[in-house]
């Protein structure tokens, strides 16, 4: 058995990004594909930001995606709490260790003189870093601060002239001098620790192994290493996945479309083809093939084929893969998928009787191989809600050339005939009767369908038309097929 232990880590400041989850989903793959440990655990220390809503906003995304955990919040586990609010005690104890040692100190410069300072040294064209000020400050200097009602940050004693180098499993060995650090804060003036600080106690006591996260991640590295090294803890191997772009190769942000967990399974997009688009945005299987069960997805994952370079968010590829897990749907399943869309639009009512049932689902079966995700079935199915035929605009001249073909009244009059002499409607119904019409006016192929389609839809193309005849019904085609006929005599 892999002694493998993986973590996601969230704050929960916000709705679950979709970058966030393609994180969770790395570590998630890798953990299962081998058999090792995967933790999820709740950064919470910005308290200004934080909420019980947002974190509960997370958990239910990644139980909707069916990413479940081995340990961590709400499942527990022998390295709790999990919750970083509730460990204040842990990290206590550790910064007294290192105050104690000498790897920390109290600083007592205020943001003012920081800010001063860091002007200074840009000005100079120098990278900003903290200046050493209360490195080895006096006890009469710290009598000073406080009686002056300082509150001090703590910071750590960064060594000078070492090389730290991240052997991450994605961009090869990436070197860091320490010159460059400076000495950071760990704990702020209000007691709290820092990131950087926080997640490398928590790593390390809960015994995490390997840490897959986001690129922008990469420029902490170097201080979370000098934490490590100054505690005398073994350094985790890194895995630092890329961006995601949008297909402008900007950062994906609200401009280009959905970017929340949330927004996706509202849209009404199904979580196993979620999964499936996440998991090759900055990974590529071997071979050709893109749709992956779960199982086809752990069994095939592994860090040696994630790229360094940005993942491009296609929403069309997302679409496609979408549209193919939908495909294998039954009927009824595919309803539930679409009916609170269906309601929202105001074209279902919330309680359906056992007729209405039967009606939504072939309306949902009729369309199906038109829509990728649940929500569009709205833009569908309009045609089945309201009273009067509205032709298409980009496609007007070309309706109006179907109805004012010269045996377009013929067919309408025939077929509106033979759908009166009907008593009951269904699909083989319908198509019975329009292979009648076909007999009566010895016309073939489009001269029949096309304008009893466009008479009756004012669509071009759509869905198996038999379907959308029994669908809307006798009375409705009728008064359709009627209306038509007035405007051409």
């Amino acid at each position: 058995m892999s002694t493998m232990k993986v973590r996601f880590a969230p704050s929960p400041t916000g709705p679950f990004h979709i970058g966030g989850a393609r994180s969770a989903l790395f570590n998630w793959l890798l953990a299962r594909k081998e058999q090792g440990t995967f933790l999820v655990r709740i950064e919470d220390t910005d308290l200004a930001r934080s909420s019980k809503e947002s974190e509960e906003n997370i958990k239910a995304a990644l139980r909707w995606l069916g990413m479940d955990w081995d340990e961590g919040i709400d499942v527990g586990g022998d390295a709790g709490p999990y919750r970083q609010t509730e460990r204040l005690d842990i990290y206590k104890n550790v910064v007294d260790r290192l105050l104690a040692e000498g790897k920390a100190y109290y600083c007592y410069c205020t943001q003012e003189e920081l800010d001063a300072e860091r002007t200074k040294q840009m000005n100079k064209g120098e990278t900003p870093k903290y200046n050493g000020h209360c490195h080895q400050l006096t006890e009469e200097q710290i009598e000073t601060y406080k009686k002056e009602g300082r509150k001090p940050t703590i910071r750590l004693r960064v060594p000078l002239n070492e090389t730290y180098v991240v052997e991450d499993m994605v961009r090869g060995n990436v070197s860091f001098e320490s010159n460059g650090i400076g000495d950071f804060v760990i704990v702020k003036s209000d007691g709290m620790p820092v990131y950087n600080f926080a997640v490398v106690v928590d790593d390390h006591t809960m015994g995490i192994t390997h840490v897959i996260r986001a690129e922008e991640h990469l420029s902490n590295t170097p201080r979370q290493i000098a934490i490590y090294k100054a505690l005398g803890w073994s350094i985790p191997k890194f895995g630092h996945i890329s961006l995601i772009l949008g297909k402008d190769y900007k950062k994906m942000s609200k401009r280009h479309g959905a970017t929340s967990v949330d927004q996706y399974r509202q849209l009404g997009y199904l979580p196993d083809a979620l999964i499936n688009f996440l998991a090759l945005l900055g990974w590529s299987p071997e071979g050709e093939q893109e749709l992956f069960t779960k199982d086809e997805l752990i069994q095939a994952f592994s860090m040696d084929h994630v790229a360094k370079n940005p993942a491009v968010f296609d929403i069309d590829k997302l679409n496609w893969i979408n549209f193919n897990y939908m495909k294998k749907l039954t009927n009824s399943e595919l309803l539930e998928l679409c009916l609170p869309h269906l309601q929202q639009a105001g074209y279902a009512p919330s309680t359906l009787t056992e007729e209405q049932r039967d009606w939504f689902t072939m309306l949902c079966a009729t369309v199906r191989d038109h829509i990728s995700f649940g929500a569009q079935i709205v833009e569908h199915v309009a045609l089945f809600f309201t009273n009067t035929v509205t032709l298409e605009k980009e496609h007007k001249d070309e309706l109006l050339a179907v109805l004012a073909e010269e045996s377009a009244n013929t067919v309408l009059t025939s077929f509106h005939d033979k759908l009166s002499a009907m008593e009951i409607l269904s699909p083989d119904e319908v198509k019975a009767a329009i292979k009648a019409v076909m007999k009566e006016t010895k016309l073939k192929g489009k001269f029949v369908f096309m304008p009893i389609r466009v008479a009756l839809t004012g669509q071009m193309h759509g869905p198996d038309l038999n379907n959308i005849i029994t669908l809307l019904g006798k009375d409705t085609c009728l008064n359709r097929l009627t209306h038509v006929s007035d405007l051409l005599n």
